[in-house]
C-alpha cells in the first residue's frame, strides 16, 4: 500500500476538494491511498509528489484521477420506494400542474448517474407510467467519464440487471450470451454528460432531479453549495431526491421537506 506523508495528503486532499468538492478525512484516507496507488502504476511513476506535479500541469490527468478516486455503487431500481413515490406522487402533482399550462414534457436531472442504471430505470418508469400525449427528457451526468461511457454503452450482465422486473427486462433489453444491452429506443431518451456537481449547472427547468448518494462524499459548504446549484436549475414546482441516508436538514436552502407514504424528499414550490 501506498503511503503518504502528512503534508503530501493534505496536498492531494486540498486539491480534491477544490476541483470537485469532494471531502477526504483520514477516515477514508486509506482510499485516496488505495486509489492513487494505482493511478501511479498506470502512469509508470512511482513518486506521490511527481505525479501531483503531473496532474496540476495536466487537464486531461486531472479528469483521470478524480475518476479515480470516485466510488461508484448502484443498481437498477435502487431504493425502490423513491421510484414508487415517483409513480404514485411526483408525477401525478407534476401532470396536474402541465396539463393546464400545455406544457407536455417531463424532464428530469439523474446527477452522479455512475454507470447508468439509475437513468435507465427512470427512463423504463417514464415510459410505462407516462400518459401518451406526454415525452420525457432525460440529463444523467457524472464526474466519472469511465462511468459515463458504460452508460452510454448500455451493456450489463447478466448480475447487473437483477432487480428489472422481468416484463421491463424482456421490452427494454436485448439478451444475448454475454449479458443484457439497452434497446436503443430507451437509450435515445437519455442525454449523458460530463459535469462536475462543484460548478453550476448549464441546465434549466428540470422537473425532478435524483442526486441520490453523492453528498455524503461533500463536507457541509460543498453540499449547500451544490443543493443551491439544484435550486437554480429545476422549474419553480419541482421535486429533488436525494440518498435515504442523506439530509437538508440544518442546511441553508430554500427546499421545502416532504413526507410521502413510500419515502421522504423534498420540492421547490415558488
Amino acid at each position: 500500500m501506498l503511503f503518504l506523508s502528512d503534508d503530501e495528503f493534505e496536498s492531494y486532499r486540498k486539491l480534491i476538494y477544490a476541483e470537485s468538492g469532494i471531502h477526504f478525512t483520514q477516515t477514508n484516507r486509506s482510499i485516496l491511498e488505495g486509489r492513487l496507488k494505482e493511478r501511479l502504476r498506470q502512469n509508470g511513476m512511482q513518486n506521490a509528489k511527481d505525479y501531483l506535479n503531473k496532474i496540476n500541469g495536466s487537464k486531461d490527468e486531472l479528469k483521470a484521477f478524480l475518476d479515480a478516486i470516485t466510488t461508484n455503487l448502484t443498481r437498477f431500481f435502487r431504493n425502490q420506494p423513491h421510484f414508487d413515490a415517483m409513480e404514485f406522487f411526483v408525477l401525478p402533482e407534476i401532470l396536474a400542474l402541465k396539463k393546464p399550462a400545455g406544457d407536455f414534457t417531463v424532464r428530469i436531472w439523474s446527477a452522479g448517474c455512475s454507470t447508468g442504471e439509475e437513468p435507465y430505470t427512470i427512463a423504463m418508469l417514464l415510459s410505462e407510467k407516462l400518459p401518451p400525449n406526454f415525452k420525457f427528457e432525460i440529463v444523467a451526468s457524472d464526474l466519472s467519464l469511465k462511468c459515463l461511457m458504460t452508460a452510454k454503452e448500455g451493456f450489463y450482465d447478466k448480475t447487473r440487471v437483477v432487480g428489472i422486473p422481468d416484463n421491463y427486462l424482456k421490452k427494454y433489453f436485448d439478451h444475448n450470451e454475454s449479458g443484457y444491452r439497452v434497446k436503443d429506443i430507451l437509450k435515445a431518451r437519455i442525454r449523458f454528460d460530463y459535469h462536475n456537481l462543484k460548478n453550476a449547472s448549464p441546465w434549466r427547468n428540470f422537473d425532478v432531479v435524483f442526486c441520490r448518494n453523492v453528498l455524503i462524499y461533500f463536507d457541509e459548504a460543498a453540499q449547500t453549495s451544490v443543493v443551491n446549484h439544484f435550486w437554480d436549475s429545476m422549474a419553480s414546482k419541482s421535486f429533488l431526491y436525494i440518498g435515504h441516508s442523506e439530509s437538508l436538514f440544518g442546511m441553508n436552502t430554500k427546499f421545502e421537506f416532504v413526507k410521502t407514504k413510500w419515502t421522504t424528499l423534498y420540492k421547490k414550490w415558488v
